[in-house]
Protein backbone atom coordinates (compact mmCIF):
# COMPACT_ATOMS: atom_id res chain seq x y z
CA UNK A 1 0.00 0.00 0.00
CA UNK A 2 1.38 3.09 -1.09
CA UNK A 3 1.43 5.85 1.36
CA UNK A 4 2.44 9.53 1.19
CA UNK A 5 3.66 12.30 3.71
CA UNK A 6 4.32 15.93 2.84
CA UNK A 7 6.15 18.34 4.83
CA UNK A 8 7.47 21.89 3.73
CA UNK A 9 4.33 23.90 4.62
CA UNK A 10 4.54 26.46 6.80
CA UNK A 11 4.44 31.02 7.07
CA UNK A 12 5.58 32.99 4.26
CA UNK A 13 5.17 36.63 3.06
CA UNK A 14 4.25 37.53 0.01
CA UNK A 15 6.68 36.88 -2.46
CA UNK A 16 8.63 34.51 -0.67
CA UNK A 17 9.46 31.32 -1.30
CA UNK A 18 8.46 27.41 0.27
CA UNK A 19 9.80 23.97 -1.29
CA UNK A 20 7.26 21.13 -0.23
CA UNK A 21 8.10 17.69 -0.52
CA UNK A 22 6.06 14.43 -0.82
CA UNK A 23 7.94 11.06 0.17
CA UNK A 24 6.43 7.83 -0.83
CA UNK A 25 7.00 4.68 0.89
CA UNK A 26 7.00 2.18 -2.05
CA UNK A 27 10.29 1.47 -3.89
CA UNK A 28 8.27 1.02 -7.02
CA UNK A 29 7.75 4.53 -6.78
CA UNK A 30 8.29 5.47 -10.86
CA UNK A 31 5.56 3.49 -11.88
CA UNK A 32 3.29 6.57 -10.46
CA UNK A 33 2.39 10.10 -11.86
CA UNK A 34 2.40 12.13 -8.91
CA UNK A 35 0.36 15.34 -8.78
CA UNK A 36 0.01 18.52 -6.50
CA UNK A 37 -3.21 19.59 -5.52
CA UNK A 38 -4.50 22.21 -2.28
CA UNK A 39 -7.60 23.20 -1.02
CA UNK A 40 -8.35 26.97 0.66
CA UNK A 41 -10.93 27.43 2.86
CA UNK A 42 -14.48 27.56 1.67
CA UNK A 43 -12.87 26.11 -2.11
CA UNK A 44 -13.12 23.14 -3.97
CA UNK A 45 -9.95 21.49 -4.64
CA UNK A 46 -7.77 22.11 -7.62
CA UNK A 47 -5.18 20.90 -9.34
CA UNK A 48 -1.42 22.60 -9.11
CA UNK A 49 0.76 20.48 -10.89
CA UNK A 50 1.69 16.87 -12.32
CA UNK A 51 4.79 14.92 -12.95
CA UNK A 52 4.88 11.96 -14.99
CA UNK A 53 6.47 8.84 -13.67
CA UNK A 54 9.00 8.21 -16.90
CA UNK A 55 10.65 11.23 -17.89
CA UNK A 56 9.48 13.63 -16.19
CA UNK A 57 7.35 14.98 -18.49
CA UNK A 58 5.23 18.15 -16.18
CA UNK A 59 1.69 20.03 -16.10
CA UNK A 60 0.91 23.08 -14.11
CA UNK A 61 -2.49 25.27 -13.50
CA UNK A 62 -2.62 28.35 -15.29
CA UNK A 63 -1.98 30.42 -11.93
CA UNK A 64 1.27 29.12 -11.25
CA UNK A 65 2.79 28.44 -13.29
CA UNK A 66 5.76 30.14 -14.45
CA UNK A 67 6.42 30.32 -10.29
CA UNK A 68 6.08 26.29 -9.43
CA UNK A 69 8.52 23.66 -10.27
CA UNK A 70 7.70 20.10 -9.53
CA UNK A 71 10.40 17.62 -9.60
CA UNK A 72 10.57 14.15 -8.56
CA UNK A 73 14.00 11.89 -7.46
CA UNK A 74 12.74 8.70 -7.86
CA UNK A 75 16.01 7.47 -5.48
CA UNK A 76 14.40 9.29 -2.79
CA UNK A 77 11.01 7.61 -3.22
CA UNK A 78 10.16 12.19 -3.19
CA UNK A 79 8.42 14.54 -4.97
CA UNK A 80 9.31 18.04 -4.53
CA UNK A 81 7.26 21.70 -5.20
CA UNK A 82 9.20 24.47 -5.20
CA UNK A 83 7.14 27.74 -5.04
CA UNK A 84 8.36 30.78 -5.54
CA UNK A 85 7.25 34.58 -5.97
CA UNK A 86 3.94 33.28 -3.97
CA UNK A 87 1.03 35.02 -3.46
CA UNK A 88 -1.18 35.72 -0.62
CA UNK A 89 -3.91 33.36 -2.89
CA UNK A 90 -1.50 30.78 -3.08
CA UNK A 91 -2.63 30.01 0.91
CA UNK A 92 -4.27 26.77 1.09
CA UNK A 93 -3.61 23.33 2.29
CA UNK A 94 -1.58 21.38 -0.17
CA UNK A 95 -1.95 17.57 -1.10
CA UNK A 96 0.01 15.55 -3.14
CA UNK A 97 -1.60 12.37 -4.62
CA UNK A 98 -0.68 9.75 -6.81
CA UNK A 99 -1.44 7.84 -9.98
CA UNK A 100 0.08 3.89 -11.09
CA UNK A 101 0.10 4.26 -14.54
CA UNK A 102 -2.19 1.94 -14.94
CA UNK A 103 -5.18 3.69 -13.09
CA UNK A 104 -7.26 6.76 -14.18
CA UNK A 105 -7.99 8.04 -11.13
CA UNK A 106 -5.43 9.41 -8.01
CA UNK A 107 -6.22 6.62 -5.39
CA UNK A 108 -3.69 7.20 -3.10
CA UNK A 109 -3.67 10.72 -1.04
CA UNK A 110 -1.13 12.47 1.58
CA UNK A 111 -2.79 14.27 4.83
CA UNK A 112 -1.76 17.70 3.27
CA UNK A 113 0.57 20.67 4.41
CA UNK A 114 -0.93 24.12 5.11
CA UNK A 115 0.79 26.62 3.42
CA UNK A 116 0.26 30.49 4.46
CA UNK A 117 1.03 33.18 2.77
CA UNK A 118 1.02 36.97 4.39
CA UNK A 119 0.55 40.20 2.42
Amino acid sequence: QLQLVESGGGLVQAGGSLRLSCAASIRTFNVYFIAWFRQAPGKEREFVARIAHIGGATWYADSVNDRFTISRDDDKNTVYLQMDSLKPEDAAVYYCAARHIDSSTYDYWGQGTQVSVSS
